[in-house]
């Protein structure tokens, strides 16, 4: 004998804010289990209660209430582990019958509740293109990417993730585009997951990675929508998380992390110069006090006569070896950073500012570094915040330690046998089973005119190697310079 759904709904009752009531309607009752912190109230009233309580006709079966009620979500249950996932979700649980063994879910979640009425970007600013972010609403992202790209290959595919959250996820792709092993692999990384509460795609960034021991990030996490937009349409899934603004994509290459979506809104010329900017900013980030430590250390020889002097009048009065003078500021520049992160942005600003300042300006005076040191650690935090993406400037920031250690161990051979690591670190990591640092390895000639450079779109036709894309062409450029060419003729 099955158990009497009502009674067995009762049990959750300890919870002040679920809600079981009962609708008198003539010489019946409509028994109502809900979540009263998780449904609209005025579409219960006007949408559910109003259209029950009026007919002067008798109702005596569901599928009479279910043909009177104008939603469209509706659906016939007795399970009673469906109906705790649809009681948690919004839904209205409703019975004419307590001891009947099934009833009426009703969705009437409230889309608006706890949401930002405003999406623009907040991490990812640009002076061109478009400023619309992603939102903690699922409904709301799903829309966006839906009126983004309007075609009927983009295929949305929602999972329930997390033992005891219930996590709505949404593997989203372009049919025909997307190389199918990858839709396949990401659904079997999130069906096999077991963890108990999924808060932020970030978290289920790192429960789904191809290496959680790596200090590199393998999924790009962007709230910015024509970069997820530009992702899809070159093959990759994406993955989408109900309550985070954020939208994790892959498979994606190293090079992924170093383009903005500005580099495409100017011309290409300029869009390469830029590009070839950040990487030399992210080289200098990472080398520039490692190398300081290893010639001030090892290979003083090596500094030219001139600028030798300035050198050794600015380290006269520092006690300490280079390695402690660099990690000294080092250490103070991340202070300040974490600092600055947690405060309100105005408060943020001023001791960022005011805190470099006076912070650099009392240890050269207390002895305790150099005013060439300070310069180098200066450009070295101005040059970390060139990458478009967080994620990879952490990387950044943390890759310059153990450079700077190395560096005073063994001087420049401790550099190369830093930099080897990396290299070969990277050569073993794969994003969703593909090679991270595609197109050098493996070598792809073909996909360098969009990701060392940003070449014209007359030569960018084909899409990116690394998802592996079914088609690979995303227009003809035959065909428009035929166009232009009978413009000109006429």
């Amino acid at each position: 004998m099955l158990p009497d759904l009502h009674k067995e709904l009762s049990k959750f009752s300890k919870s002040d804010d679920f809600q079981q009531t009962t609708i008198p309607i003539k010489d019946k009752a409509i028994h109502l289990t809900f979540y009263k912190t998780l449904i609209s109230h005025e579409q219960l009233h006007h949408d559910l209660l109003s259209f029950i309580v009026i007919p002067t006709f008798e109702i005596n079966q569901l599928h009479e209430i279910k043909a009177l009620l104008p939603i469209e979500e509706i659906e016939v249950s007795s399970n009673l582990e469906d109906i705790l996932k649809g009681l948690t979700h919004g839904s209205v649980f409703l019975q004419m019958d307590p001891h009947l063994h099934e009833g009426l879910l009703v969705n009437m979640a409230d889309l608006k509740l706890g949401h930002r009425d405003h999406n623009d970007t907040q991490n990812e600013y640009s002076v061109l293109g478009p400023k619309v972010g992603f939102v903690e609403c699922l409904d709301t992202n799903m829309s966006l990417l839906r009126t983004g790209l309007v075609t009927e290959k983009l295929i949305f595919e929602e999972l329930s993730v997390g033992s005891i959250s219930k996590t709505r996820t949404v593997i989203a792709y372009l049919e025909g585009i997307t190389n199918p092993q990858h839709v396949n692999t990401a659904r079997q990384r999130l069906l096999d997951l077991d963890f108990d509460v999924v808060f932020e795609t970030s978290l289920l960034e790192l429960l789904i990675t191809d290496n959680s021991n790596s200090p590199f990030p393998l999924f790009l996490s962007s709230e910015r929508l024509d970069r997820i937009m530009y992702a899809l349409i070159n093959g990759e899934v994406a993955i989408l998380c109900d309550g985070s603004p954020t939208i994790i994509t892959g498979p994606t290459s190293l090079f992924s992390f170093l383009i903005s979506p500005e580099d495409y809104y100017l011309p290409w010329i300029m869009g390469s110069f830029f590009r070839l900017i950040r990487y030399f900013g992210i080289a200098f980030s990472i080398l520039a006090t490692s190398i300081y430590v290893a010639t001030l250390t090892y290979h003083y020889t090596l500094i030219p006569r001139d600028l030798l002097g300035p050198i050794i009048e600015s380290r006269t009065n520092v006690p300490f070896p280079p390695l402690l003078e660099v990690l000294f500021l080092e250490i103070t520049i991340e202070l300040l950073r974490e600092a600055g992160s947690r405060l309100p942005t105005k408060v943020s600003q001023t001791l960022g500012i005011v805190g470099g300042i006076i912070l650099g300006q009392a240890a050269v005076q207390a002895g305790l570094t150099s005013n060439i040191l300070l310069i180098i650690v200066s450009l070295s935090a101005l040059a970390s915040f060139t990458t478009p993406i967080f994620k990879i400037s952490n990387t950044i920031r943390f890759l310059r330690f153990p450079l700077i250690i190395l560096a005073s161990l063994w001087g420049g051979l401790g550099i190369m046998i830093g930099l080897m690591f990396i290299l070969g670190h990277l050569l073993r990591l794969k994003s969703l089973g593909s090679p991270y640092i595609v197109p050098l390895f493996p070598f792809r000639h073909n996909s360098l005119s969009d990701s060392l450079i940003r070449s014209s779109f007359t030569l960018t036709s084909k899409r990116f190697f690394t998802p592996r894309p079914v088609s690979k062409h995303r227009y003809t450029v035959q065909k428009n310079k035929d166009i232009g060419d009978d413009y000109n003729n006429e």
